[in-house]
């Protein structure tokens, strides 16, 4: 979660555990994000997922509490 970073209010977001998730306001923090299906042949909202996500900081107290954290894999 990033509470510093100015957030996109184009870009609504309520997955916390997003390294560009902004906060309580429930924004992300990028500029623009990239949409991607999880199907070949998308048919149903389910079947696309937001590719910019990035697992938030994982206890990286350890380097300042600003490690960006991994691809879930999503491409």
């Amino acid at each position: 979660m990033k509470t510093n970073e100015t957030c996109n209010p184009s870009i609504k977001c309520s997955v916390s555990s997003c390294a560009y998730h902004s906060g309580a306001d429930d924004h992300c923090t990028l500029k623009a994000i990239h949409v991607g299906c999880t199907q070949q042949n998308v048919s149903r909202c389910d079947c696309t997922e937001c590719s910019s996500f990035q697992l938030g900081d994982q206890g990286g107290a350890a380097n300042g509490g600003t490690v960006r954290g991994s691809s879930c894999g999503c491409k």
